[in-house]
């Protein structure tokens, strides 16, 4: 009892601080919409709303999908549907989840549709509006206190999910109620950082060196996406959301590795990574070679400094990580439960939408 107290006064402070940095996230970006449409930056206020309104737009549908199908298996009471549509039209869908938790104090709420709300929100628009802003800063030497905030919103976002991401993974599996232990967590966090932190620079700089390199980031997008819908991921009840989650999983590969459907994924995680260090390790040297220019800058000297050590430190923890960090049985259990059934002393037990769909979605 005491244990599960002190998960539930976790969660509550998880879900408060996970508001802070929504709020400040979205917040921030808008401003700059704003902000670069006062000073006659049409394309940059356009993508930066663009990928506001992209988070948001998917994150409503799922969110209330999510709702309709708890209500229509009685775990939650229906009579509010009206009001929740209302409120995802606006825009408003996830603030209501974080109100629900929140006011739900410190009993053991369920929040693990909002953590991976929160970790669709991050992929589809604080990785993608961090690689904006570094790309106007870098190339264009545009720079103020608003997009610094905006920055470090979006840095900090993406952190703050992936972290409340695997402590809510971790909870919803039937062999571990307990608090994940700090080490884990800790380096799993700054494996996926340094990871991911390095790779979008390494965007930043190929969109420096022309504009066109967003054709390969679509590129990129559209094999994830073919990639999920190869795997015949079961995510959602029906055919039109599936196909929008294997889209959304097509945007998560674009910035790090992700498990689609909970199995064994020692050689896509292989062939993930060894392009992934293709593009970190030679994007700076193309730049080099391609933009001699640059060779005196001291911000390009930095930014390549900074891909370079953070792909190898991102490296080391990861196979620190998986090597000896992360539990092999526990992880087999974990990929395993993707159906949303509980095998216990050889029965099959239905679970909860929110924990089935914890356990469907992508394992780290």
């Amino acid at each position: 009892m005491l244990r599960n107290k002190q998960f539930s006064i976790w969660r509550w402070l998880l879900a408060l601080v996970g508001l802070f940095m929504y709020l400040g996230d979205i917040g921030t970006d808008t401003a700059l919409v704003f902000t670069y449409f006062h000073e006659e930056h049409y394309v940059w206020s356009g993508l930066t709303a663009l990928f506001i309104i992209t988070g948001l737009t998917v994150n409503q549908i799922f969110s209330y999908a999510w709702f309709l199908e708890d209500m229509h298996k009685n775990v939650m009471d229906s009579k509010p549907k009206r009001w929740y549509l209302v409120l995802h039209i606006f825009g408003m869908g996830i603030l209501l989840r974080y109100v629900r938790a929140l006011m739900s104090c410190i009993q053991d709420f369920d929040t693990a549709d909002l953590s991976m709300l929160k970790l669709f929100e991050t992929f589809l628009e604080s990785a993608p509006q961090l690689l904006l802003q570094l790309y106007v800063h870098q190339n264009h030497e545009e720079w103020s206190v608003l997009q610094y905030m905006s920055m470090v919103f979006s840095f900090f976002n993406l952190a703050w999910s992936l972290v409340d991401y695997r402590i809510c993974l971790r909870k919803s599996l039937p062999q571990s109620r307990e608090l994940p232990s700090a080490l884990p967590t800790t380096v799993y966090l700054l494996y996926k950082l340094f990871t991911i932190t390095s790779l979008i620079l390494s965007y930043s700089l190929l969109l420096i060196l022309s504009v066109y390199s967003t054709v390969g980031f679509t590129s990129l997008w559209l094999l994830g996406t073919i990639r999920a819908h190869h795997l015949k991921t079961n995510f959602c009840s029906s055919g039109v959301l599936e196909l929008l989650y294997r889209g959304v999983i097509g945007a998560v590969l674009v910035f790090t590795f992700f498990n689609v459907k909970g199995q064994d994924t020692k050689r896509d995680m292989t062939v993930y990574y060894f392009f992934w260090t293709v593009i970190n390790f030679s994007t700076p040297l193309l730049m080099f070679f391609l933009k001699p220019e640059l060779k005196t800058i001291t911000i390009f000297l930095v930014v390549s400094g900074v891909i370079y050590g953070g792909s190898l430190l991102g490296l080391i923890l990861l196979v620190l990580y998986y090597r000896f960090l992360h539990s092999k049985q526990e992880a087999k259990k974990q990929y395993d439960e993707v159906d949303g059934l509980e095998n216990v002393d050889g029965q099959e037990k239905e679970t909860t939408p929110s924990t089935r769909r914890t356990r469907e979605f992508i394992k780290p």
